[in-house]
């Protein structure tokens, strides 16, 4: 015998409804789950929580579930302030729904005025390091000096040599991406309110770090990417991101079953 899985509401995330008192509204995106379910707004007094129908079920961060959750918020982020909810949040009904709002207001209203206004912007910076391997040896004359001693030596004879040159060009190559990265954030995070560094991947990521900036700061902070990125020529690749969900600057966690 099936087990039929209850109907409950899945919220994306929470957003400032001043123009949608007692109303409602629904938005293009389709719900998380492939069944087309309408995506909508749940408004309580000037706020509201974006919701669409959903099976009350446990759903894997997969590629498909997280392209579904975060269009759904990009969607609402075009016309308002929004706080993203953390993904797998489900409220059993709408009431349920409506008593988070209720509870949670003055929270809520704290973090929207917080984020109004400004927009996640971010950037990841790529170290070319066969770019700047010569000038690396012309920099450091140690190394340089090691080079030109072993040039006309045979290989067979010089291998611990050149191991030793290796291990000496990495460290150089080390100092040298800490000396980007500090430029790079000490020259956009003064045009942010906020900075988040993120985790880099790889060996040749020097920076992952996120910007909440101010909407009338956005093309000063498009220009100065723009002089990092002709200062740096082909030492540095930039991949820039704008106008993205705060996911790194708002944190929020429902927990559904305590209401």
């Amino acid at each position: 015998m099936e087990t039929s899985v209850k109907e409950g509401k899945y919220i994306y995330c929470i957003m400032a409804a001043a123009d949608l008192p007692g109303g409602t509204k629904t938005f293009k995106s389709l719900g998380i789950g492939g069944r087309d379910d309408e995506i909508y707004a749940v408004v309580y007094s000037d706020i509201a929580a974006v919701v669409s129908n959903s099976p009350i079920v446990a759903y894997s961060v997969s590629r498909e579930n997280m392209i579904a959750h975060e269009k759904a918020i990009e969607e609402v982020m075009k016309e308002y302030t929004i706080l993203p909810v953390r993904f797998c949040t489900i409220a059993k009904d709408e009431k349920t729904v409506k008593t988070i709002l209720e509870k949670g207001y003055g929270k809520f209203k704290d973090m929207l005025t917080k984020i109004e206004g400004k927009k996640e912007l971010g950037l990841k910076a790529v170290f070319n390091a066969d770019a700047v391997y010569g000038d690396i040896v012309e920099k450091h004359k140690d190394i340089k000096r090691l080079k030109e001693k072993l040039k006309d030596l045979p290989a067979d004879k010089t291998y611990y040599e050149r191991v030793e040159i290796g291990r000496m060009v990495e460290n150089a190559l080390g100092e040298e991406r800490e000396i980007y990265k500090d430029d790079i954030l000490s020259a956009l995070s003064p045009l942010a309110i906020e900075t988040k560094t993120n985790n880099t991947y790889g060996e040749k990521m020097i920076v992952n770090a996120a910007f909440l900036v101010e909407k009338q700061r956005e093309t000063e902070f498009d220009q100065k990417v723009d002089e990092l990125g002709a200062k740096y020529g082909d030492t540095l690749k930039f991949k820039y991101v704008g106008t993205l969900p705060p996911f790194n600057f708002v944190n929020l966690i429902i927990e559904t079953g305590g209401y």
